[in-house]
């Protein structure tokens, strides 16, 4: 393996256990990024040539390279099943049952990928150059350890594009065309539906499991508004524990319908289902004076990139003045963020801003983060990206 160097001093967030080195971490003079190739195994060095582990490389990405190993030992197939099959034992100690993430990117030491398992069928996302290498033996393994009816590959995401890499959705193996458009997954006791193709991300967002259990533990008897929806994680299981009325909200048509019906399965036929805009229809419901005793907001990231931290910053704000306003006295909010640059802080001291402006006090009941299947590198806090705030609105 070619050696990658660092510049002087370069090393303190390597050692400290961070997995990413940077392009301008490198140093171009005893390693010209054009010399390597996307994907290409390489050895991390500080700037005196000691060697801080093995790492794949994409010179066109502002992630230089990810590190897969502190030892000298490339990313390969025994490497690969090694990492998936430790992934897989703690998700067995876990879960009694096959739906969870699989893999979880860099908290699971493997970099550039993330993987669900949905019983028999996978979901997955290869997002760097570097695991893109290693599909034929990733499909290898897989059929080899859990023998599943397919795998289908949710690659059309923006983060290829800064990898150099085409998006598109596929078949790890097989084809796409023989993939049935839905499956089902249980969490918390309830049976889902949920899109294999076509869906949000992997389908099923895994990482809020912990958090609809400790809201639907409340939601005996209570009108409840579950905002960005999607197929209806939340308020499906809050009609499980007792709710009086779900009202779903969404942009997307197909998210509502499976929001609908897992509504249904849950006990609940009536559940209603909003299209459109989020800001404008919770602002139409302000309008309207309808009030609820639960209303939980579960957006997608406003903040994707730090740049967008302003404009992001004012979309959580306005979501969460408006989500409160529909809470009734004495009702609960659940404010939820996924954006990895908003720290947990600062969404609490917004909420809390929010709260004063409207006159209203606020009790915290519970504070959640993502579920043990989506693992937190320490030295990461990339990692940690979600966060879950449970109130009480006086």
């Amino acid at each position: 393996m070619e050696t990658l160097f660092l510049k002087k001093g370069e090393e303190r967030r390597l050692r400290a256990g961070h997995l990413w080195v940077f392009s301008n971490e490198v140093d171009v003079r005893r390693s010209p990024l054009s010399s390597f190739e996307p994907g290409q195994d390489v050895l991390v060095a500080d700037a005196q040539g000691h060697v801080l582990g093995t790492a794949y490389v994409n010179p066109a990405s502002l992630i230089t390279a990810r590190l897969v190993s502190r030892e000298k030992r490339p990313l390969d197939a025994g490497l690969l099943r090694e990492r998936l099959m430790q992934a897989l034992s703690l998700r067995e100690r876990l879960f009694d049952r096959p739906f969870y993430r699989l893999c979880h990117g860099e908290g699971d030491f493997l970099p550039g990928l993330v993987l669900d398992r949905h019983g028999d069928w996978l979901t997955a996302q290869i997002t760097t150059a570097g695991m893109e290498r290693h599909r034929e033996d990733l499909a290898q393994i897989l059929e080899d350890v859990l023998k599943p009816r397919g795998c289908v590959l949710a690659n059309d995401i923006a983060s290829r594009d800064l990898e150099g890499l085409p998006r598109r959705e596929e078949c790890l193996w097989g084809d796409l065309a023989d993939v049935p458009p839905e499956t089902g997954i249980e969490e918390n006791g309830l049976k889902y539906r949920i899109p294999l193709t076509g869906g949000q991300k992997t389908g099923w967002f895994y990482d809020q499991r912990p958090n609809r259990a400790a809201l639907a533990a409340l939601a005996g008897g209570a009108d409840v508004l579950d905002a960005f929806c999607y197929a209806g994680g939340f308020g499906a299981l809050a009609a499980a524990r007792g709710a009086k009325s779900v009202t779903f909200l969404d942009a997307s048509a197909s998210a509502l319908e499976f929001a609908r019906g897992n509504a249904a399965q849950a006990g609940l036929d009536n559940a209603e289902a909003l299209k459109g805009d989020a800001l404008t229809l919770l602002a139409d419901l302000r309008r309207e004076e309808r009030r609820f005793d639960i209303v939980c907001l579960d957006p997608p990231a406003f903040i994707k990139r730090r740049k967008d931290a302003k404009q992001g910053l004012e979309a959580y704000r306005r979501v969460n003045e408006l989500g409160l306003d529909l809470v009734r006295p004495g009702g609960l909010l659940m404010s939820c963020s996924c954006s990895h640059h908003l720290e947990a802080s600062e969404l609490l001291r917004l909420v809390a801003r929010a709260a004063g402006r409207r006159g209203r006090h606020l009790r915290l009941l519970f504070q959640g983060f993502q579920g043990p299947d989506h693992p937190v590198h320490p030295s990461m806090p990339e990692t940690a990206y979600l966060k879950t705030f449970l109130f009480q609105a006086d």
